[in-house]
Formats: C-alpha cells, sequence, structure tokens
C-alpha cells in the first residue's frame, strides 16, 4: 500500500545524543543480521520486564518491535513511470465459488503493473467470511507490493507493482496470490491462486 509521506514532527533535534541514535541503528543493524531478516516479536512479559528496567511504556516498547517486525513495509516502493504496452493473460481460475481472472499486464519502462480480479456472487455469505488480501510472489528475483485495491458487490480488483518489469514474453513466468487474514502477512489462510503465464 501507498504510504503517505512522514513530515519530522520538529525541528528541534541535540547534537548531544547524536552518537546514541548512531548507536541505536546500529543496533538494529546487528539484530537483523543476527535474526537473518526474520525478526519474531519478543514475549510481552519481555517487554514488561524491559519497561520495568529502562523505564519505558510498555505500549511504546510494543511500537517500537512492531515496527521492527514491519520493516519491509517501509522499502521504498516504486512508482510506474514511462508506460510501454498492454500484455495479454486473459486467464482464470475458479475456486471456492470465487473467480479470479487476470486479463492484463501494463508494462512500464521501470515496473510492471498486475491487476487481479475477484468476483463472486452476492447473495453468497462467503465473501464477508472469506476473502481477506492476497500478496503477490513471483520469485527471488522480483518485488511486488499491492499498490491499491477495492471491492464493490461481487467484485474486487487489486493492482500490484512489479519490478523490475516482467519480460515482455511473460510465457514461463508463474504469478502466485497468496491470502492472507491481514496486510501484515502473519496469518496464511492457505489459499493459493496461480496463474502459469503461456
Amino acid at each position: 500500500m501507498k504510504r503517505m509521506p512522514f513530515i519530522r514532527p520538529t525541528e528541534q533535534y541535540d547534537q548531544r545524543i547524536t552518537d546514541i541514535d548512531e548507536q541505536i541503528c546500529a543496533l538494529i543493524k546487528q539484530r537483523k543480521e543476527r535474526l537473518d531478516n526474520n525478526p519474531g516479536f519478543p514475549p510481552f512479559e519481555y517487554i514488561s520486564d524491559w519497561a520495568a528496567r529502562f523505564e519505558l511504556y510498555e505500549d511504546f516498547l510494543k511500537a517500537v518491535f512492531g515496527t521492527l517486525f514491519n520493516e519491509e513495509h517501509f522499502k521504498p516502493m516504486v512508482e510506474p513511470t514511462d508506460f510501454r504496452k498492454h500484455i495479454a493473460v486473459l486467464q482464470s481460475i475458479e475456486a471456492d465459488e470465487f473467480f479470479y481472472t487476470l486479463t492484463s499486464i501494463r508494462q512500464y519502462s521501470n515496473a510492471s503493473v498486475v491487476t487481479l480480479s475477484i468476483d463472486w456472487d452476492i447473495t453468497s455469505e462467503l465473501y464477508a467470511n472469506k476473502l481477506n488480501h492476497f500478496e503477490l510472489y513471483i520469485g527471488e528475483a522480483y518485488d511486488s507490493r499491492m499498490t491499491n485495491g477495492g471491492s464493490s458487490s461481487g467484485h474486487a480488483a487489486y493492482n500490484y507493482v512489479v519490478s523490475p518489469p516482467l519480460p515482455d514474453d511473460i510465457s514461463g513466468i508463474k504469478l502466485e496470490f497468496r491470502e492472507f487474514s491481514s496486510p501484515l502477512k502473519k496469518d496464511g489462510t492457505g489459499t493459493e491462486i496461480v496463474f502459469k503465464l503461456e
């Protein structure tokens, strides 16, 4: 999802703590390396203990570790520029009363945009209880982010920016849409919709 630009909350900064802030950054890097970029989240009893020992608020520490857990969501996102062409896909998959469709891929000079459309019977209760959030996986060579989407009665559509751009010859590429209960990728539902492009 696109983020609002961060605005510095104050112009005030005491240079006497620059070395401490630099150490904080070094410790974050050390933590990432030791955990091999799999951050986890400390047990609440650890957080309670640290809050008491270091005179910090528990909810503040939860927010700090929550931000460390979700670091990948802060990775700069590619903005597609210089539209080149549409590549026809025209594939659909029906699963669990949902109809998933890829019609085309939009090609830009620096990225591709894939749109997943989902349709369902509006008289079914399944949508309210089933459809969550889909992440697109293509392979280690590609970064993919859902940028926007929306739904109405019986229809939803989600746009994913893929960088670097997919090749114009998409044959053999596999697009895997994996469902999660939230955009934070922590509770996979097990549902995977896989399009094998030709």
